[in-house]
């Protein structure tokens, strides 16, 4: 399997049921800018591509998840677009064109690109140290192990971590969603997540120990919420505002924010999980963020919410090499620089994304094709959510692809980022158009 999901999606064991009826909206749909075409007219099979249709409906017809969408691009042409299912089991309210998802942490590569703004505007460099921009990180310490008494020994950090490692997930920090350790125990009894402002937070990261030393290894962490807090900082403006402004105002994101305002509340999917039978059932607890208000600690490692055509531009924006419609994000340079593997081979050998793929700046990224069990082009990179979110860049290919359900666990359950690969790239029988 190759496009891992966020680990986020681990969260929650997933498992299948049977019941719920579809209600298919099929293929075509148009985005603003994104054009439907006749898939043949860009090296796809339209019958081949079908079978991607017959199994998300088989998805929902099974009850495995309330609803789905997929949607794939190529050449920024639209040739799949399909919705079957539910945003709301208990009302029978449909997915639609402008169903709201929770994109949980396929934030990250959003507040990637708001990152590499102000790089673009030499605001930052990749091997700064952190604490050039964080100060409170300077006196860091690090978990070696427990004493006899059971007790954490810790020990000096023996430098700054670099911007390149707090974008990589190379830094040393942890996350505290899954405590099977002492350090992500202290990061969930911290509740650092839920502080009140982003301030709180790295006031919070500052007192709680490193995984590892900086650059030792790499590991699923806080960095992209702590990256939301240096955009504030070297930009002037709070998160949410500096990506209405440079994000999604000039790519026609209408549908994008941290939260959603009470003329939408009607097309906001709602959140499930599965219980230990494998029943889907709402989702409650921690994970469920409250997006009914503004939040006063933007996560950009994980608190927004958006719709499938406005993600969709984001991506192909970043296909396009960082341009959308006459609108400019990024230079392409600046895009191929994102979407590099950034970790070393110490690094490559901690992480838990499989043979053949690396990390860039905020995405993963597939170094090797055939290590890595996948018919993705070299250089494709992904990242998905914790309620089943997932898409992929492919450049080699010229290619994006999208799919939603909301599901906590489901993606880890389902694996349908892997089952979707198979499909899309089994029906793009020409790709020299």
């Amino acid at each position: 399997m190759t496009f891992r999901k966020s680990l986020l999606a681990a969260l929650a064991a997933g498992a299948l049921l049977a019941g719920q009826g579809a209600s298919p909206v099929l293929a075509q749909v148009k985005p603003a800018v994104l054009a439907p075409v006749k898939p043949e007219s860009v090296g796809f099979s339209s019958e081949r591509l079908a079978k991607l249709d017959a199994s998300m409906k088989a998805l929902v017809d099974q009850g495995r998840v309330p609803g789905v969408v997929t949607y794939v691009a190529r050449h920024g042409k639209v040739v799949h677009y399909s919705i079957y299912g539910k945003a709301d089991l208990e009302t029978g309210a449909p997915l639609t064109e402008d169903t709201i998802f929770r994109m949980y942490s396929q934030t990250k590569p959003v507040t990637g690109v708001a990152m590499m703004i102000l790089f673009e505007e030499g605001r930052w460099k990749l091997d700064d140290p952190v604490t050039k921009y964080v100060p409170e990180f300077k006196s860091l310490k690090v978990f070696k192990g427990l004493d006899d008494k059971g007790e954490p020994i810790l020990e000096p950090v023996a430098r700054s971590a670099t911007m390149r490692e707090l974008m990589s997930h190379t830094a040393g920090f942890a996350y505290g969603l899954v405590i099977d350790n002492p350090v992500d125990k202290a990061y969930r009894d911290s509740r650092l997540l839920g502080s009140k402002t982003l301030q709180d937070m790295v006031d919070e990261a500052a007192r709680l120990p490193l995984a590892s030393q900086p650059g030792e290894r790499w590991k699923y962490s806080i960095a992209v919420d702590v990256q939301g807090y240096i955009i504030e900082k070297l930009s002037g403006q709070s998160l949410p505002d500096f990506m209405q402004s440079r994000i999604f105002g000039p790519l026609g994101m209408k549908d994008t924010a941290f939260y959603v305002p009470d003329d939408k509340k009607a097309r906001q999917a709602s959140l499930y999980t599965y219980n230990r039978t494998g029943q889907i059932i709402p989702a409650d607890g921690f994970m469920v963020l409250d997006v009914s208000k503004p939040p006063t600690a933007a996560s950009g490692g994980g608190g927004l919410m958006s719709t499938v055509a406005d993600y969709a531009r984001f991506a192909q924006m970043l296909a396009n090499g960082g341009e959308l419609g006459g609108v400019r994000i990024l230079a392409p340079s600046t895009i191929r620089l994102m979407a590099s593997n950034h970790l070393t081979d110490e690094q490559l050998a901690s992480q838990p994304l499989g043979p053949g793929v690396g990390f860039g700046l905020d995405v993963s990224v597939v170094m090797d094709p055939a290590r890595a069990g996948t018919p993705a082009g070299k250089g494709s990179y992904s990242w998905g959510g914790a309620a089943g979110t997932w898409f992929w860049v492919d450049p080699e290919n010229d290619m994006i692809v999208l799919g939603m359900i909301q599901v906590l666990g489901g993606g880890g359950a389902l694996r349908l980022d892997d089952l979707s690969q198979q499909m899309i790239y089994s029906a793009l029988v020409d790709p020299s158009k």
